[in-house]
């Protein structure tokens, strides 16, 4: 049965009554075109608000495979290394893995408001002092989505340097990259 058909049915059945104004006034409204084209919004269109545009945020710098590996070994000669390297995976998956030798953990999927709070309250939470606003910082994950969002929060809460390493740990350990043991299991 089709659709008008069906609908007038079951309104004649539900109503007991007769319809008083005919069937046609279903049938005008608008129904979807197989052949419509989606309304793209021009470049030119503006819209007003209340607030500035927030500004522009700054990209972060990608690093590669032998980019962490170099820092690896000029860091472990020196102690004021040029960045601090920070795992945003979840200590479960640490746990399984290992970590990227020197590397701290914010876990960012259930900790995203870490750069947001004070020092004081960043190193109760982490055991460790919070990376210095000046230093930059470098974030790392998995497979690298985790590491964008948290480079995106420490440019929102005001680091200036901020870097990715979108290799991840799946290229780290791929690569026969060094493993830190975490949890006393690797």
């Amino acid at each position: 049965m089709s659709a008008p058909r069906l609908a007038r049915s079951l309104l004649l059945r539900a109503s007991r009554f007769s319809i008083a104004k005919p069937f046609s006034q279903f049938t005008a409204l608008p129904r979807a075109s197989r052949n419509a084209t989606p309304v793209v919004a021009r470049a030119s269109q503006l819209r007003f608000y209340s607030q500035d545009a927030p500004p522009t945020l700054k990209a972060s710098k990608i690093y590669t495979f032998e980019d962490i590996k170099s820092h690896l070994s000029t860091s472990s000669s020196s102690p004021d290394s040029s960045f601090t390297l920070i795992d945003t995976r979840e200590p479960s998956e640490l746990a399984t893995t290992g970590t990227i030798p020197g590397a701290l953990n914010i876990p960012i999927t259930t900790q995203p408001d870490a750069f947001f709070i004070t020092a004081e309250e960043f190193e109760d939470r982490f055991g460790f002092e919070r990376p210095p606003k000046e230093k930059e910082v470098v974030f790392y994950c998995k497979a690298g989505v985790r590491s964008r969002a948290a480079a995106a929060l420490a440019t929102q809460a005001g680091w200036r340097e901020v870097g990715e390493y979108p290799g991840s740990w799946m290229e780290w350990e791929g690569r026969g990259g060094d493993k830190e043991k975490v949890g006393g299991r690797s």
